[in-house]
């Protein structure tokens, strides 16, 4: 998926304009590398156009908190009502969904704090019969 694509997905969901889809769609980014080894953004960013996977710059997976927190960082990151990054986050998920192979979102969520399952759609799991 390319990033055009990537940000036009994030601003129908979420009912943004795209300039504001392409921020919120960098803060979350920039926020899930805060949250995750730095492996796993690297194999996140593999998967993502250019212009995405560069805000997936490995920080090591040393933030805390819980899903009100990471929210809290992105708004703080955008500027924008908490209420609008929220419905932007859910937005950016469900695209990053999307955008990569199931395995690998499966990895993503498996390193985040509780609760952030919440926040996409169940996540098929593998029939190893």
């Amino acid at each position: 998926m390319r990033f055009p694509r990537f940000v036009e997905a994030v601003a129908r969901r979420a009912e943004l304009p795209t300039g504001q889809a392409a921020t919120i769609s960098r803060a979350v980014l920039q926020t899930l590398a805060e949250r995750v080894t730095a492996g796993e953004a690297d194999e996140l960013a593999a998967q993502l156009p250019d212009e995405l996977g560069g805000y997936l710059t490995p920080a090591g997976g040393g933030a805390t908190g819980g899903m009100l927190t990471f929210l809290h960082r992105v708004a703080e990151r955008t500027g924008m009502d908490p209420a609008v990054a929220e419905v932007g986050t859910f937005a950016v998920l469900a695209t990053l969904r999307e955008a990569v192979t199931v395995g690998e979102f499966h990895d993503l969520v498996a390193q985040l704090p509780k609760g952030f399952d919440a926040l996409v759609d169940p996540i098929p799991r593998y029939d190893d019969r």
